[in-house]
């Protein structure tokens, strides 16, 4: 996470330094609730992304080299984990998000557009209002939605620690599967 104060947050895009909209989040506290479109332009919200444990990957734009390999790394993982969801966001147009998928074959992870309102990067503290992009972070969320694991990377070119994630994604499958059980 970045070492940032929560009335000064930034994040370093091409070699400048951008302010952040909202408020970082922090392990234990609860997932917002944000609106977000899918590849048919429906609206998404947190309770449409399901009650298990999910992965919240959010890029800047697809059509990146880092966001490119981090999608695809999280639709290979998902694909090894079942009880996992991986939902990608980023402030593409959902038809380009359909493209990129079908270009790279990606069918496990959810694409969410934040185009419309910039609600998701407002709520969870990833948008950069100057260039109206997502940073690039990575948010795990338990069946009850709380927050298992947050990563806001302070270089957008940078790639986020993703065994971090995963982990935290498996160790809250694992404490959801002992609740339930």
């Amino acid at each position: 996470m970045a070492n940032n104060t929560e009335s000064n947050r930034t994040t370093i895009l091409g070699g400048k330094s951008f302010a952040l909209a909202g408020t970082a989040l922090k392990v234990g506290d609860p997932a917002p609730d944000f609106e977000v479109v899918d590849a048919s332009l429906q609206p998404v919200n947190l309770a449409k992304t399901g009650a298990g444990v999910r992965i919240l990957s959010v890029v800047p734009s697809l059509d990146t080299p880092v966001c490119d390999a981090q999608t695809k790394r999280f639709d290979d993982e998902t694909a090894k984990l079942p009880g996992i969801r991986v939902f990608t966001i980023s402030m593409d147009l959902p038809f380009a998000q359909k493209r990129w998928c079908g270009n790279f074959g990606i069918n496990h992870a959810g694409m969410l557009s934040d185009h419309r309102t910039g609600s998701f990067g407002e709520k969870y503290g990833t948008l950069i209002p100057d260039v109206r992009i997502e940073s690039r972070a990575i948010f795990v969320l338990d069946g009850e939605n709380k927050l298992r694991h947050v990563e806001y990377v302070h270089e957008v070119g940078s790639h986020p620690n993703y065994e971090a994630a995963l982990e935290a994604a498996r160790a809250a499958l694992t404490q959801t599967a002992k609740s339930a059980g």
